[in-house]
């Protein structure tokens, strides 16, 4: 090429670049965005992030090691470590740990997530209505665990509403229940009964054995009332649990009503045919457990609790079993009186992503078995256990939760004193000093008073 070639090239590739430019100081002829980053491939991914924030930061948890030690969270932790290596958690763990949290949360500096268990944890009304505990309602509705699957469908029990708002979620399930030695029933071929009908039945075949059918924990009678007279009336009531309701709200006219006096009359079916211990009365929860291990009784009222608590009295052979109710008629259905623990993320909680992804990995199978395992109680979250190492009672009780026509009932919570008067009125009918309508009329005239207090 000629140098006079080559100077009319340079000439034209300057004119070219002059025309690309722009006078607008604004650049309104900006450079185009830069292109997005390349998706990281599987081994740069965070095996969190499949959809939503990135789970990263610290996570502080706050719970107490009670009755149910803190294997289960020690484990659970380390496997959620593991699948969310960003994250670094901080355990406010320990016996006494609400005591020690409380400033923190009067200060506005609390946890991430809290277990609430133990003596000394949130009042949860008192913290909802402080504006201490996060709103979960809309998040809830579509939350999925690590599987895949919907959370809510697989509670046992669903979160409590306040004012049509939820804020914590039932972790540990309990149920009171009728409870007995599936070793005893087996070696004598007695029917496990099904409905009130088949109870009567073998309690007629146990007290010709020479054992006394039932016995129940007369000092607390709340063991009586909760693993028995609640789920009968309800029963009666249809399955409709509505007349707890009424009776939480001491509604003029309920302690008459159908279905209380229809479990009230099985109260005395039982007594009058002799299945009742006439030493309940006098006996704690202790007294009345030991003489139920023991075989002079058959049957006990009671909580999920009791093999684990009875475990140093409990001789070899035994083998805790229950049944959720026994006050249904023929082909009722059972009716789950529950108790239960919750969790929440505290409103001003630092990594509230975190607490929820927690959430998210701990309601599963996985971790539902491995909580039956480690701690004897069964965990909210319907599975059977069937196969695995959880103790034969949480076999057996997870076998009902796990059943879709259970009647798994709300939480009630009744005033005390009207607690109080209901307890003393049914051990006097158990005593044989009261008749229904006598418990009726004692429990309706302490209402009464209530009402005019309020």
């Amino acid at each position: 090429m000629s140098l006079l070639s080559l100077a009319a090239l340079l000439m034209l590739m300057i004119v070219l670049a002059g025309c690309g430019g722009s006078n607008d100081p604004g650049g309104s002829n900006k450079p185009s965005e830069p292109a997005s980053e390349p998706a990281p491939s599987d081994s740069q991914s965070n095996t969190n992030t499949d959809s939503g924030p990135k789970i990263a930061g610290e996570l502080e948890i706050q719970y107490c090691v009670g009755g149910y030690g803190d294997a289960w969270q020690k484990s659970t932790i380390a496997q959620f470590k593991e699948k969310y290596p960003d994250v670094t958690i901080k355990e406010s763990a320990g016996p006494k740990i609400n005591d020690q949290m409380k400033p923190r949360w009067i200060q506005g500096d609390p946890p991430d997530l809290v277990f609430i268990d133990c003596a000394g944890g949130l009042d949860v009304p008192t913290a909802i209505k402080d504006g201490q505990l996060m709103d979960i309602t809309e998040w809830f509705k579509t939350a999925e665990n690590v599987d895949g699957e919907l959370i809510s469908s697989l509670l046992i029990t669903q979160p409590q509403v306040f004012d049509g708002k939820s804020y914590t979620i039932p972790n540990v399930f309990g149920s009171w229940g009728t409870f007995y030695d599936a070793a005893l029933f087996k070696k004598n071929n007695w029917a496990v009964p099904t409905d009130f009908d088949s109870f009567l039945a073998v309690s007629e075949q146990i007290k010709a054995a020479g054992i006394t059918p039932y016995i129940h924990t007369g000092v607390y009678t709340g063991y009586f009332m909760g693993g028995f007279f609640f789920p009968a009336a309800v029963s009666a009531n249809g399955d409709d649990p509505s007349v707890l309701q009424d009776i939480a709200d001491m509604k003029e006219g309920v302690f008459k009503s159908e279905p209380v006096m229809k479990a009230l009359q099985q109260v005395v079916t039982m007594r009058d045919k002799g299945f009742i211990d006439k030493a309940s009365i006098a006996l704690n929860h202790t007294d009345s457990q030991i003489q139920f291990v023991q075989h002079k009784d058959a049957f006990i009222p009671n909580g999920l609790w009791v093999e684990n608590e009875m475990k140093k009295d409990t001789p070899e052979g035994f083998e805790f079993a229950m049944i959720p109710s026994i006050g249904q008629a023929p082909g009722g259905k059972y009716i789950a009186n529950p108790y239960s623990t919750v969790l929440a993320v505290a409103s001003k909680a630092k990594n509230p992503e975190a607490a929820k992804a927690f959430i998210q990995f701990m309601y599963t199978k996985k971790a539902a078995i491995e909580w039956a395992e480690l701690t004897g109680s069964l965990m909210n979250f319907k599975v059977d256990l069937a196969g695995t190492k959880a103790s034969p009672l949480s076999i057996s009780a997870s076998k009902y939760y796990s059943d879709p026509n259970l009647v798994v009932l709300p939480n009630f919570t009744n005033n005390a004193d009207l607690n109080k008067e209901m307890e003393n009125a049914m051990i006097a009918l158990t005593d044989n000093k009261l008749t229904p309508e006598e418990w009726a009329d004692r429990v309706e005239k302490a209402a009464a008073k209530l009402r005019a207090k309020n």
